[in-house]
């Protein structure tokens, strides 16, 4: 019998630590992104449907990053490609102190961009980095564990948003000053993990996907699990790709116009409606858990469908603007929420072998669904923040086929 896999080995702790943080740090930059949103609108007088290009901005970067930053780490390895992106992180932040002092929202967005070009770099990089850290049989183990600082991430960003920026922007004279100075904060703090980084040595890895084909290879009746096809003629890949671009674009449409909904609809103030935004964020990381011990009774395909229809429902309840029912609605959107995108991910992978690396950087690029949908909600919200959510029910819709029919391998 074979002994029970460690989650990981003693020599990878430090290593372990250091990736997992980046899962949070790319949750707070990501959250803040929805904060700022709100903030430009009041400080800079944009209209709504001007202020997603905050959203535009920075998951745009992902569709710019997402293959560059592959090709990066495949040639200088891991630890070379988190630094790259703890760089661009920390340079995007930096760069919103000229763009505070000139008040330009084309300056902020190009700021965003830099920024967002190292979130993708480092998320491109962490999920393999980190699967790579330990017998590759418990790789699913340890990239849940990392994502499960990405939602503290997601909650820490609205609640530190709402407190610094918020709360205080229309107290000062400068009123991008509080901006200016968390942005300070921020890209000291990145700049100074990833010179602590740098003197971190990390052990050699080997990415699971490598192990798995040896492992083919060196029993006779498994060698047909190899991939014979080019990527693309994986139908199920080409889906998971496509579908996650509208799962993005639901989650940046939602998030972009959650303080807006709570500030018009709610006649809440901005810094409170932070806090909810905060909340539904812990909702995701609930949903997290529980659809984690639903995946043990129910197939990880079927409650996805199951968690796209809910959200159709929920976005419906949401437009009608019925007061507290459809504001919980609302926040209850980012339980449901929760599984989709590593779900929609690993449906993706499946029997892909040695086309695993390539296919997760196409599968993140995915993300780009974010910058394209909130102006278009947006553009309705202008005129009715609530009937800008019937157009997520699209989004949900293109989910439940692909949880439904279109995951199958083929």
């Amino acid at each position: 019998m074979q002994p029970k896999p460690f989650f990981t080995e003693k020599k990878f702790i430090v290593t372990l630590l250091f990736v997992t943080s980046l899962f949070m740090l790319w949750g707070i930059a990501i959250t803040m992104g929805d904060v700022l949103n709100r903030d430009f609108q009041k400080v800079l007088h944009i209209s709504k449907s001007e202020s997603a290009l905050v959203q535009f901005s920075i998951f745009g970067a992902y569709a710019v990053m997402g293959i560059p930053a592959g090709l990066f780490m495949k040639r200088f390895g891991y630890k070379n490609g988190v630094l790259l992106g703890l760089f661009l992180y920390a340079a995007g932040a930096f760069l919103f102190i000229p763009a505070a002092n000139a008040g330009s929202f084309l300056f902020f967005r190009v700021a965003l961009f830099i920024l967002a070009c190292g979130l993708a770099t480092l998320e491109t990089t962490a999920h393999p980095f980190i699967a790579a850290l330990g017998d590759q049989r418990t790789s699913d183990q340890r990239i849940n564990f990392a994502q499960s600082f990405n939602g503290v991430g997601a909650v820490i960003g609205p609640l530190i948003g709402s407190y610094f920026i918020l709360r205080t922007s229309n107290a000062q004279t400068d009123v991008l000053a509080p901006v200016k100075q968390l942005y300070i904060v921020i890209g000291s703090v990145i700049a100074l993990i990833g010179i602590a980084f740098a003197f971190v040595k990390v052990p050699a890895v080997v990415a699971p996907h490598v192990v798995a084909l040896d492992t083919y290879a060196a029993v006779p009746d498994m060698a047909d699990k190899q991939p014979v096809k080019k990527l693309f003629q994986h139908r199920h890949f080409v889906w998971a790709v496509v579908v996650q671009f509208f799962n993005v674009a639901a989650q940046g449409g939602t998030w972009a116009f959650f303080i807006n909904y709570g500030h018009e609809k709610m006649n809440l103030t901005d810094e409170r409606a932070g806090y909810f935004f905060s909340l539904s964020m812990v909702m995701m990381m609930a949903g997290r858990f529980f659809g984690t011990f639903l995946m043990r009774y129910i197939a990880p395909n079927k409650l996805l469908a199951i968690f796209a229809f809910a959200n159709m429902v929920m976005c419906v309840i949401v437009a009608q603007s019925f007061g507290w029912p459809s504001f919980v609605a609302l926040i209850l959107l980012n339980f449901f929420f929760s599984i989709m995108f590593p779900t929609i991910f690993s449906l993706g992978l499946k029997n892909l072998g040695n086309h695993t690396q390539q296919a997760s950087s196409f599968i993140v690029m995915g993300v780009v669904g974010g910058a394209f949908f909130p102006p278009l909600m947006g553009l309705i919200a202008n005129h009715d923040i609530a009937g800008a959510y019937y157009l997520p029910v699209i989004c949900y819709v293109v989910i439940f086929l692909f949880g439904y029919r279109l995951y199958k391998v083929k």
